[in-house]
């Protein structure tokens, strides 16, 4: 898959093997929209006010996934799923996850790219 703008392309298939880099490692923000948090709190079964306590933390105005902390410096996705090595809640995970490699901090930080995910593929690389 290939997104206007990037030299890089995708290939969703290398998840399989991959063990989730996308969903571990350092910490950071997966910010989610109100749309977003009421179709995982949906999908879980959950009201919203339920979820939000369960699953979310605030980050000045914006609210973000929680993470599982696996060893030190080392953090986990609240739904990244080890036994499966995916996401629990994949059908509806947040736009922020659908559009991963596809980040504009990406277009600077090609190293980082390169090392964490084995589906890109750059396009001065033969693609």
């Amino acid at each position: 898959m290939n997104e206007d703008g990037y030299v890089y392309s995708f290939d969703p298939n290398a998840c399989e093997s991959c063990g989730g880099n996308c969903c571990t490692g350092e910490s950071g923000y997966i910010y989610l929209n109100a749309a977003e948090m009421e179709k995982i709190a949906d999908f879980l079964g959950l009201s919203l006010d339920a979820f939000a306590q369960e699953y979310l933390i605030k980050n000045g105005y914006k609210f973000s996934l929680k993470e599982k902390v696996v060893v030190a410096g080392s953090h986990d996705c609240i739904f990244f799923d080890r036994k499966i090595n995916g996401c629990s809640i994949y059908p509806v995970r947040p736009t922020q996850c659908r559009t991963f490699p596809f980040w504009s901090y990406f277009k600077t930080h090609k190293e980082e790219l390169r090392s964490e995910c084995p589906g890109v593929l750059f396009k001065d690389e033969n693609v």
